[in-house]
């Protein structure tokens, strides 16, 4: 063999050596990339509702128009009043859903004879920024029905309580993300030191989304019933582990 192919032999060997030891340092990588531990942190806050709605529903018969009509006047009048009396600004009130109903026009139904002729129905939108005040008046919506306000409520209208918003997440979001991504990582660290291991850097990463939860958690209670909320966040880290 010539000094030239002998050279030639001598540099192919070398790189098929390289190229082996490379290869194999990039299997040990990819397995040492296989071991990782999955986690999760929670994060939880009790938060205040900052916006109260409360639909008051009204509804009135009578034989003749302008008698339905001025019971209405006379109902909404009352309940202005009643919110005044209650610390609640009547500025913030909105009239909706005004609806006059000829039973006698009705193409189907029951004997058209009986009972009165027109009904108004109509909608007095509380909307608030003082839910704690709009809680505690609607305790004392008994006091409207005893006055003689012909209030509506059931299946069809909904439950008739005020309806509480927490708008305030946003503000919430960068500290409870902290902290729920600091417990998983807590998570990891045990479950390493448990392996005899130790973590590495993140592999994967999920937040989670948000949720806005009843505090009092049981059947039949809504959340948007409740004037004090649970917020509740779950990130998800998978962590590398190294020996």
């Amino acid at each position: 063999m010539s000094e030239r192919n002998t050279v030639h032999v001598v540099i192919l060997a070398l790189g098929i050596a390289a190229g082996g030891l490379f290869a194999g340092s990039g299997i040990v990588r990819a397995k040492a990339a296989d071991r990782y531990v999955t986690v999760k942190g929670v994060s939880e806050r009790d938060a205040q509702a900052d916006l109260a709605i409360w639909p008051l529903r009204l509804s009135v018969a009578a034989n003749d128009l302008p008698t339905a009509n001025a019971e209405m006047a006379r109902s909404v009048g009352k309940i202005r009043a009643f919110l005044a009396a209650n610390g609640i600004d009547t500025a913030g009130v909105i009239v909706q859903d005004f609806i006059v109903r000829d039973q006698q026009a009705q193409l189907y139904g029951g004997d058209r004879g009986m009972g009165p002729r027109y009904v108004i129905a109509q909608t007095l939108l509380v909307r608030s920024t003082k839910p704690d005040v709009v809680q505690a008046a609607s305790q004392r919506v008994g006091d409207l029905v005893n006055a003689g306000v012909p209030l509506t409520s059931g299946a069809e209208y909904g439950g008739g309580g005020p309806t509480f918003v927490f708008s305030g997440l946003n503000a919430l979001k960068p500290e409870m993300i902290a902290e729920a991504t600091a417990r998983a990582r807590e998570s990891a660290e045990q479950f390493a030191r448990d392996s005899r291991s130790s973590i590495g850097g993140i592999r994967q990463a999920n937040q989670g989304y948000f949720e806005i939860l009843p505090r009092d958690q049981a059947p039949g209670i809504s959340e948007a019933s409740q004037l004090t909320k649970r917020v509740r966040v779950v990130a998800t880290v998978e962590y590398l582990l190294k020996d």
